[in-house]
């Protein structure tokens, strides 16, 4: 059974600051922006090249161009607000709420898993979980240090069992290989 640990989670990236009063462009990343972006929410923020983490205060959040617009406690003025350009704005992996759906999963409770074929073959590893117009996609590392990427769908994943640490695949001919 594999453990899960809280990790940091990237829920979205500052694109750029929108205008002078330090409102900043968030790019979501999928992720109940309802509930990480609403009022009061304490989120933290990883900048480029640097290791700490510092906290910041939602305020206030509104949809603008398919991205939200941000103000937060901490960052007054544009100037503040263009230091946090390409900064990730992250939760830990213990302050999502679970999903009712059971056919639902978190990106953090795939990577690291099992991939077996419906016959019991090993594939590989769950790398990430990429988020495309398409659909998900599962990235799987295999032994032979190459990337498959499967579509996330049940007719080629039936199978998620997060007791047993995997996922399992029945694929349509040829998808695994190249």
């Amino acid at each position: 059974m594999r453990e899960q640990q809280s990790r940091t989670l990237a829920v979205g990236r500052v694109v750029k600051p929108h205008g002078i009063r330090g409102e900043l462009v968030v790019e979501v990343l999928p992720d109940s922006p309802e509930l990480r972006f609403a009022s009061g929410a304490a989120l933290g923020v990883q900048r480029r090249g640097e290791d700490r983490t510092q906290k910041l205060t939602v305020v206030a959040a509104r949809p603008h161009a398919g991205r939200l617009l941000v103000v937060f406690e901490e960052v007054s003025g544009r100037e503040a607000a263009e230091q946090l350009r390409g900064s990730l704005l992250t939760v830990g992996s213990d302050e999502l709420e679970p999903t009712a759906d059971p056919d639902e999963f978190h990106d953090h409770e795939l990577e690291g898993l099992r991939v077996v074929l419906v016959t019991g073959e090993e594939v590989g590893v769950v790398r990430e979980v990429l988020h495309t117009p398409a659909g998900e996609l599962l990235s799987v590392g295999t032994p032979q240090d190459e990337e498959k990427l499967v579509p996330f769908v049940s007719e080629i994943v039936p199978e998620v069992d997060l007791a047993q640490g995997r996922v399992v695949l029945d694929p349509p001919e040829g998808l695994l290989e190249g």
